[in-house]
């Protein structure tokens, strides 16, 4: 028998002062069960920087062919293209051919310089923009994970301030541009 995916309710009070979107959403996600709390907090996180009234997780790690979050036009263009980790090219390239803009959100300290050595020249490109999120902040992160979860998300360019409303813990973090 496959083990199913564990359900996440969160809500999110977004206040991005930096594109002045403020919006509270309520949101389900599925936790696939190979995805750690670490990964699914990190991708809450892409949501949240990211906001949008259409924007949408995807089946993730279930399927090779879609991001872990989009944004579709009503003519079903991808219009925004949301991946985490550390991508193959093949990845890389799919996201940059198949939507008007992409986003990738790397994590993991140790692996991350020599995968960005590898791949630097295939990530230049005017349509991707690449973040990193250091093993500090993304165990920050972690600490706020919870299978029903209520945050505040204050986000001021790359500083990102997240109350939890459950526990009144406050974290900061802050998301590094490498490209």
């Amino acid at each position: 028998m496959a083990i199913s995916a564990t359900v996440i309710r969160a809500k999110i009070s977004i206040a991005d002062m930096t594109r002045h979107y403020y919006q509270d959403h309520s949101l389900t996600l599925a936790q696939h069960p190979s995805e750690n709390a670490n990964r699914l907090m990190i991708r809450l996180l892409a949501y949240a920087v990211n906001a949008h009234e259409d924007l949408q997780f995807t089946k993730g790690l279930s399927t090779s062919d879609e991001p872990e979050i989009w944004l579709k036009d009503l003519t079903d263009i991808i219009e925004l293209w949301i991946d985490l980790g550390l991508p193959d090219e093949s990845r890389i390239k799919k996201s940059i051919n198949r939507s008007q803009k992409s986003i990738l959100y790397c994590y993991d300290d140790k692996s991350f310089a020599p995968w960005f050595k590898k791949n630097e020249s295939k990530l230049t490109h005017k349509k991707l923009s690449v973040f990193k999120i250091s093993d500090k902040n993304a165990t920050q992160l972690e600490s706020l994970y919870a299978r029903a979860l209520d945050l505040q998300i204050n986000i001021d360019e790359s500083d990102i301030m997240i109350v939890d409303n459950n526990t009144n813990k406050t974290i900061e973090i802050q998301i590094e541009k490498v490209l």
